[in-house]
């Protein structure tokens, strides 16, 4: 295992965020877009922080279980 295999990402891609949360690309752009979620491009791609993901996954959490 190199070093870089140990590392945790600071920030993932929609693509990525959707298929950790569960949630399809297309809802994750609708939530960036609603402004639930925040959002930053890098040169052409864009990115989101692993820790506002888990926030916001936390956030949504909390609502569906009341």
């Amino acid at each position: 295992m190199t070093q870089a295999e140990n590392v945790n990402p600071l920030s993932v891609s929609v693509e990525e965020a959707a298929r950790l949360t569960g949630h399809s690309r297309s809802g994750i752009y609708e939530v960036i877009a609603s402004g639930d979620l925040k959002a930053f491009k890098l040169g052409r791609r864009r990115l989101i922080l692993v820790k506002e993901l888990k926030a916001w996954i936390e956030r949504v959490a909390k609502t569906c279980s009341r």
